[in-house]
């Protein structure tokens, strides 16, 4: 699932090839695609697009009157379409814009996750379902990531992927941040304190402009298999810190990668989900 690195700079390139381009109609292509029913997307049609903006993983396009919050979930993208055929390929919705290119979401797949909000552009951060996140994860300062690991005991890595606790990251840079902090996938958040919570930020925002400045010499978002980092989806192969073997946590929707040497003091951790974790 693309995370805050890849839709930051989409948003970017979105921005830079859209901006001031005006919204003809919206068409959804699919029943699943429109999550709303006010305002209308017709409320926004002849309005310039301000910018693509950012909330968490939701693209926003940014219209005077209304804002479209965009979620890809795990197969969506966002793409430049310059054909606008009738039935695209995994076609969810489309955005037609007056004398020249469309903005077409699709999803590959059979999930039919990934959607489209309008929301009112005044107040479109207050409104569901961008009301629901925590502190964008590259903003949250150490004392109030400590408050919320006070607040809410968990394992950090589930931690680090609820989107209601902080925005932006998931599975992939869970992985890294709890490997940049040296901290196991499982360590719970109640006994980081000030000091753990410093090392997550730390890693937090190294992970995030890490991601970014790749993102950025692309053309478009980069596929999971290709995004830097150091033991996501690297199972088997060495640390890059300290060349031990990566390891992993299995679960039916995703892997937990860590290394032993770096993070849970050599220790390797039960590869179930019922098994006593390394706190």
């Amino acid at each position: 699932m693309p995370e805050l690195p890849e839709v930051q700079a989409h948003a970017e390139r979105l921005t830079h090839d859209f901006a001031g381009r005006v919204l003809e109609t919206f068409r959804p292509l699919a029943f699943t695609a429109l999550k709303t029913a006010i305002p209308r997307p017709e409320d926004a049609y002849g309005q310039a697009l301000a910018r693509v903006g950012r909330r968490g993983k939701y693209l926003l396009l940014e219209f005077a009157d209304v804002h479209f919050a965009v979620h890809l979930m795990q197969g969506g993208r966002l793409l430049v379409d310059t054909k606008q055929s009738a039935k695209p390929r995994g076609g969810q919705a489309r955005f037609v814009f007056t004398g020249g290119p469309a903005l077409l979401l699709t999803e590959a797949g059979n999930e039919r996750r990934a959607g489209v909000w309008a929301l009112p552009a005044a107040t479109a951060l207050d409104t569901a379902p961008l009301s629901a996140l925590g502190p964008e994860a590259d903003q949250v300062t150490p004392a109030e990531l400590a408050a919320l690991f006070t607040a809410t005991n968990q394992r950090i890595h589930g931690f680090l992927r609820d989107q209601h606790q902080l925005a932006g990251l998931g599975r992939r840079l869970a992985n890294e941040v709890c490997h940049r902090a040296r901290i196991s996938p499982f360590a719970m958040t109640g006994k980081l304190g000030l000091d753990g919570a410093t090392k997550v930020v730390d890693a937090i925002r190294g992970a995030i402009d890490e991601g970014i400045a790749y993102e950025r010499t692309r053309p478009d978002m980069s596929a999971s298999k290709d995004r830097p980092g150091g033991v996501h989806g690297r199972t088997g192969g060495p640390c890059p810190v300290c060349a031990d073997t990566v390891r992993a946590v299995e679960y039916s929707g995703y892997t937990v990668n860590y290394c032993p040497t770096c993070q849970t003091g050599g220790k390797v951790l039960a590869d179930n989900t019922t098994s006593r974790f390394l706190k």
